[in-house]
């Protein structure tokens, strides 16, 4: 066996050897340090971060499954990004919290890592940072919050939120028994329990093999989260025996294998930027394409919302997720690894499915095709995406004239003017929300209707932007416009009247104009004038290096790899 990287610091009779040692004996026997694992518990808890409140609880069974196999295990708050919380967007500091963990980890004497996250921007963070500095690395989601009623029916997070609000806007429902719903829809403890973000990073760090089998899904609530805790931790001490790291988990398959996860389940758009940056980290061939090329053609088989009916307490009661793999088990790559050190698919042998209206069978499906479609034309010359799946299958096909928004402020000063040209024809486009242009790439694209047109009963119309929408939402949108308009991207150009032109089954996005006089235009002063302009501080650096959706919206010095080397001593 290899020394412990954690002998680096606590091996041998010197000055620094002994100073780091002695500032830890507060509480450890002298024999914590005669070659045990030390194993960080990097734990994204944080009151603000609401679906992240539980994970103190989670950590100490963790710990507890670290000491039972002989490790040592240590507490590491690292950031944490609550999704409803902060702003202008959770995304803005997803690098942030990527590198300032990959540097936590490297820095300090710790042989492996057990990574906590729930919310939506944690995994993929934590998932970088470990990929990153690459020490043996394990993934314990903190699992979904249980189901809420409201009026006699279930109402799912998130997906509630843009229904709701909507019937108050559209007169249906009143404003108090709209605030009366709060309280409903979030019953307990655990992230978002629709298909949304938080709930598909949980289900895909497990496909990528960075979760130990059969414990994505598990609701937040549930003792037998705490049990899958406690094993993670002895699993730990057993991954760095064998040296068993990101780098040995993570290939393409692994990443293939998660496009075909995504489709299956799904699952949110916002797993496209999140995987491609976990891929960039490794130096793993991903691209946007692969999304398409890869998941398109696989059938929906999870009734969900927002692509369906059920909530997460209904996927796990149904058999959970690795159900719904050995539907697609032929679309697996049969050699990605996990970190058990065994193949994904060599996990699914005793998978059933107990619920046919949650999880359908391959040959009933919810969508025949329902994966992300990548589209390219004059208006998205490096790609937007869609998830046909949450659009309505009329307006896949469409031809209307725009109606354009140069940021999130025109558009909420100007969306229910009674005198705004709009028709349910329309469509709807906002710029201004890509990486640099907010910056952050905020969760708008899924904008509200026109009050007019609510009140007419249109509840869906086509709207195209270069941010992202929540994994919770639904609708007819085309999101992550690349280049985004504050980089120079076609829709800086558009002026509202333009015919647009979405065609999902030919993946195409344009504006019927001349390529020409579409060149010739000058983005619009006002779109420019609300492009984000940070003078100092973290904004400042993520604007000056962010790259676009296309490539996952890392920054560019974080791509790649640093590994676990730390050569020089502090004192």
């Amino acid at each position: 066996m290899q020394p412990r990287r954690s002998a680096q610091w606590y091996a041998g009779n010197d000055r620094n050897s002994y100073i780091h040692r002695a500032w830890m004996r507060r509480g450890l026997p002298a024999d914590a340090f005669d070659g045990r694992p030390h194993i960080a518990i990097a734990n994204t808890a944080s009151d603000l971060t609401p679906c992240n409140a539980h994970l103190d609880e989670v950590a100490r069974s963790v710990s507890d499954g670290i000491y039972e196999a002989g490790g040592i295990a240590l507490n590491l708050p690292v950031v944490s990004l609550g999704e409803t919380q902060v702003r202008p967007t959770a995304m803005l500091w997803r690098n942030m919290a990527a590198m300032a963990t990959e540097e936590m980890l490297r820095a300090n004497p710790i042989d492996g890592v057990v990574l906590l996250g729930g919310c939506d921007k944690t995994i993929p963070s934590l998932l970088m940072a470990a990929a990153s500095v690459d020490l043996p690395a394990v993934v314990m989601p903190g699992g979904p919050m249980l189901t809420g009623t409201f009026r006699g029916v279930p109402l799912g997070c998130g997906t509630g939120v843009w229904q709701l609000s909507e019937e108050v806007r559209a007169g249906t429902l009143s404003a108090a028994e709209f605030v009366r719903s709060e309280s409903s829809m979030i019953r307990s403890k655990g992230h978002c329990n629709t298909m949304g973000t938080a709930s598909t990073m949980g289900l895909l760090a497990e496909v990528l093999g960075m979760t130990p089998p059969g414990v994505a899904g598990i609701p937040a609530p549930d003792s037998r989260l705490l049990e899958a805790a406690h094993a993670t931790g002895v699993l730990v001490v057993e991954m760095i025996d064998a040296g068993r790291r990101p780098s040995t988990v993570l290939s393409r398959g692994s990443f293939l294998n998660a496009i075909v996860a995504l489709a299956a389940l799904g699952g949110s758009t916002n797993a496209v930027v999140h995987l491609l940056a976990i891929a960039g980290r490794l130096g793993v061939e991903l691209t946007q394409d692969d999304f398409d090329r890869t998941g398109s053609h696989v059938p929906l088989l999870v009734d969900l919302q927002p692509a369906g009916r059920f909530l997460m307490e209904d996927l796990f009661r149904a058999g959970g997720l690795h159900a719904v793999l050995n539907e697609v088990r032929d679309l697996l790559d049969p050699a990605a690894l996990t970190v058990t050190g065994r193949p994904l698919v060599e996990h699914l042998d005793t998978a059933r499915v107990y619920d046919r209206e949650v999880i359908r069978p391959r040959e009933q499906p919810l969508q025949p095709a329902a994966g992300i479609a990548v589209l390219y034309g004059n208006l998205a010359p490096d790609g937007a995406v869609i998830k046909p799946a949450a659009a309505s299958p009329e307006l896949l096909s469409h031809r209307g004239p725009a109606v354009v928004f140069d940021s999130i402020e025109d558009l909420h000063a100007r969306l229910d003017d009674p005198d705004l040209g709009v028709t349910a024809d329309s469509v709807l486009i906002l710029r201004g929300c890509g990486p640099k242009g907010y910056p952050g790439m905020p969760e708008v694209a899924n904008l509200p209707l026109p009050a007019k047109l609510l009140a007419e009963g249109i509840r869906d119309m086509v709207r195209i932007c270069d941010g992202r929408m929540s994994g919770t939402a639904y609708g007819t949108v085309v999101l992550h416009v690349t280049p985004e308009a504050a980089v120079g991207g076609p829709l800086a150009k558009v002026r509202t009247g333009d015919m647009i032109i979405l065609d999902v089954a030919g993946r195409r996005l344009d504006v019927d104009i001349p390529d020409a006089e579409l060149a010739a235009r000058e983005p619009a002063a006002a779109a420019v004038n609300a492009f984000a302009r940070p003078r100092r501080g973290w904004e400042r650096l993520y604007v000056d290096t962010v790259g676009q959706a296309n490539i996952g919206a890392d920054l560019d010095f974080l791509l790649g790899s640093s590994g676990d080397e730390v050569s020089r001593e502090s004192h």
